[in-house]
């Protein structure tokens, strides 16, 4: 989908620990505007967050520092849906134009932990936020990653959906 950049992190372990950098302004190819605002976000094994997009331009860049997150986002005009897990294991940072609806869900058995910058601040009094339930009727695929031959595809988007099944 148009915008949507995955893009792995360098980890750098030493015998203390590791080091990762989570932005630099000059990764110009990954953030094409300006962060300003940065937040935290956990959720509970099993949460989903979902879905909502932002009608006035504000890009979300995620990170995941614990856990795992399946990160989503909808086109509701091409009904293309793009699917990724993040992992505190592999560091990566997703893009996610605003335009498209996106959510979470914490997968594994662990809480998630998600660094996430935002190119427009928050606005309290009137936030840009268009909201659709969960488990929103409305979100059916034609295409998951670019794919018409997902067994998804053509179906309301599950969030519990097995990868095995």
């Amino acid at each position: 989908m148009e915008g949507i950049k995955v893009e792995e992190l360098n980890l750098h372990p030493d015998e203390r620990g590791f080091f990762c950098e989570l932005y630099r302004k000059d990764w110009r190819s990954l953030f094409d505007e300006e962060v300003v605002q940065v937040n935290l976000s956990s959720s509970f094994p099993g949460i989903v967050r979902a879905w909502h997009r932002h009608a006035r331009g504000q890009v979300d860049y995620f990170v995941v520092v614990e856990g795992a997150l399946q990160v989503c986002a909808y086109d509701d005009t091409t009904h293309e849906l793009f699917e990724v897990v993040l992992s505190h294991r592999r560091p990566s940072v997703v893009r996610i134009p605003g335009h498209y609806y996106h959510g979470t869900k914490a997968v594994g058995n662990t809480s998630s932990l998600m660094v996430y910058g935002t190119t427009r601040l928050y606005e309290y009094a009137d936030p840009d936020e268009e909201r659709l339930p969960w488990n929103a009727e409305t979100i059916v695929p034609a295409y998951i990653n670019d794919s018409a031959s997902d067994s998804r595809v053509g179906k309301v988007w599950d969030w519990s959906y097995s990868p095995h099944r």
